[in-house]
C-alpha cells in the first residue's frame, strides 16, 4: 500500500511526550507527510489563521488533515473543533480526535461538532503506537483526503444529495 498524495498534517497535543511519540511512529512507518506539531488550542488556531507567530511573510500551509486532542490549555479540543467546522475555509478538513477521554458525552459531544472520527489513545506504549499505526493505514494510505489547497468561495452552493 502506498502513502496517497502527501497532505501537511495538524497535531493539536500539549503533552510532549504524546506528540513525539505520535510523530515518531508516523515517520517510522513511511509518512512523507510533513507534520506540523502546536500545543495548544489557540495555537492551532493561530496556526490555521495565519496569525501571531503563524502571520508572517510565509505562513504554513493549510493541513488535510487534524489530529485534536481534547484536553488542551487556552481553547479545549472542543472550542478548537467548533472553530475549525464553523470556518468554511477549514470545513473540509477531516479532524480526528486524539484523546484520552472514553466519556460517552465527549465522544458525542465531538460527532455532533463535526469530528470525522474519536480515537482514544491507550495508556500502554506498545498500545498506543499500534493505535498511531492504524491511524496512519486509514487516515494517510487508505482514505482519501481532500486537496487542502482547494476550497468552495464563501456563499458556494452545497451540491445536491441523492
Amino acid at each position: 500500500m502506498e502513502n496517497r498524495k502527501p497532505t501537511d498534517i495538524l497535531l493539536v497535543e500539549d503533552n510532549a511526550d504524546h506528540a513525539a511519540l505520535t510523530m515518531r511512529t508516523l515517520r517510522d512507518g513511511n509518512v512523507l507527510n510533513q507534520i506540523f506539531w502546536v500545543k495548544d488550542g489557540q495555537e492551532a488556531v493561530d496556526f490555521l489563521e495565519h496569525r501571531g507567530q503563524y502571520g508572517g511573510p510565509v505562513p504554513p500551509p493549510r493541513p488535510g488533515l487534524i489530529l485534536l486532542d481534547i484536553r488542551l490549555p487556552k481553547l479545549d479540543g472542543h472550542e478548537v473543533l467548533r472553530h475549525i467546522k464553523s470556518t468554511q475555509a477549514f470545513r473540509a478538513i477531516p479532524v480526528v480526535m486524539l484523546t484520552t477521554s472514553e466519556r460517552d458525552d465527549e465522544i458525542t459531544a465531538c460527532y455532533e461538532a463535526g469530528a470525522n472520527s474519536y480515537v482514544s489513545k491507550p495508556v500502554k506504549f506498545t498500545e498506543f503506537v499500534e493505535t498511531i499505526k492504524s491511524l496512519k493505514v486509514y487516515w494517510v494510505m487508505v482514505n482519501h483526503l481532500p486537496d487542502p489547497t482547494l476550497s468552495r468561495p464563501s456563499g458556494a452552493v452545497e451540491p445536491a444529495r441523492s
